[in-house]
């Protein structure tokens, strides 16, 4: 069985006709993996996220962790990504905001 991700529009400048990308996840993928912690390096060439999960419940100096996935990005798709991402947390943060006004069950701030 295949899971199918989102199809999005990609229209390159000068690239021709607007084409459409399927991507088909396996079960194993789609199921993702859980990180806690990002680092982002970068080269003249690339980036590098990499994402771990680490156990920030331990009281010694060294935090343990396990790398959970890691990649490299041109800078272009960087850029894309960095757009994506906060286009994302501001809708994210709309709706919150949305959720805890009083006429929608939130909070009445008045009344804390």
């Amino acid at each position: 069985m295949v899971g199918d991700c989102d199809t999005s529009c990609v229209n390159e400048q000068d690239s021709g006709p607007e084409r459409h990308i399927n991507i088909h996840l396996s079960p194993e993928i789609m199921g993702g993996v859980y990180a806690n912690f990002a680092n982002v390096s970068h080269s003249d060439y690339e980036f590098t996220v990499t994402f771990a999960r680490v156990d920030h419940e331990v009281e010694s100096e060294e935090v343990p962790g396990v790398v959970v996935s890691r990649v490299n990005l041109s800078p272009r798709f960087m850029r894309e990504l960095i757009d994506a991402m906060e286009d994302n947390y501001s809708k994210w943060r709309t709706r919150e905001g949305i959720k805890n006004l009083p006429e929608y069950g939130g909070e009445d701030p008045a009344s804390s």
